[in-house]
């Protein structure tokens, strides 16, 4: 079996992180493969949302160390490792309209914690244990833990934990807003897929342009965010499933959507 598994079923893609015995650190080629899938998802049909998740009892304790051969790497090797290889993760994503759910179970370390955060949504098992972790080992996050834990819990928050380490549970992580849900561990694959599901079903257009927007005025002003909104109305509008929507809300049935 491959230590990063790929799947698309009935419109969801899910990429199943499979080095259990290793709480699923990652290789420099699950990267590669990581970002090749993400890459390849954008303009799939087929896939309408995807799914992050890890093998047995841990989401993803972070790379792999004992991964890496030839003596300690130099400063411009450590840094193109990461702006070549494990960074093309988060681009990847910035890349992709369609909506990505991480579902958390078991630990969630460094840049394992990381990856969970670049996805747009998280729902996490009640056993889950989430931790920065990297001052721990005297070194600073490298997977944007910087950049995307302080959008999520605000900057002091995020300061805490980054300098700390601290481990959360489910529930503080919860009440800091990274996780959507909080469900019991054995009903974490059910509440995944329902979530994923009610997505699957939604008009691909206007999810991914909804997505889109969400991050765009994020970053802009006010009257940039709402001109741009217009566009995205007068677009989704003119698209055939914009009329199916409506059809399916009035006559109380399932839309059936093309993307078209």
């Amino acid at each position: 079996m491959a230590d990063l598994e790929y799947t698309v079923t009935d419109g969801i893609g899910t990429i199943l992180l499979n080095r259990p015995h290793r709480k699923n650190a990652f290789t420099m080629e699950m990267i590669d493969e990581w970002a090749r899938v993400l890459v390849g998802a954008r303009t799939d049909p087929d896939v309408r949302v995807i799914v992050l998740t890890g093998a047995g009892d841990a989401f993803c304790s972070g790379v792999d160390l004992s991964s890496y051969h030839g003596g300690t790497p130099t400063p411009l090797e450590r840094k193109t490792q990461l702006t070549d290889r494990i960074h093309r993760i988060a681009y990847a994503l910035e890349d992709l309209d369609k909506p990505v759910i991480a579902a958390v179970n078991g630990v969630a370390v460094g840049a394992g914690m990381d990856m969970a955060l670049m996805c747009d949504m998280r729902i996490i098992a009640r056993s889950a244990r989430l931790s920065e972790g990297y001052i721990r080992v005297g070194l600073v996050p490298g997977d944007g833990g910087c950049y995307y834990l302080p959008r999520l819990v605000g900057q002091a928050k995020a300061l805490e934990l980054l300098l700390t380490g601290d481990f959360i549970d489910a529930e503080e992580a919860a009440r800091l807003g990274i996780a959507n849900h909080v469900v019991d561990d054995g009903e974490l694959p059910a509440a995944v897929a329902a979530l994923a599901r009610k997505l699957a079903d939604a008009p691909p257009v206007a999810v991914g342009m909804i997505k889109r927007a969400v991050y765009q005025s994020a970053r802009c002003d006010l009257r940039t965010a709402l001109d741009l909104i217009s566009s995205h109305m007068s677009v989704v509008t003119s698209t055939q499933d914009s009329a199916e929507a409506l059809a399916a809300f009035r006559e109380k049935r399932p839309g059936r959507y093309t993307g078209r």
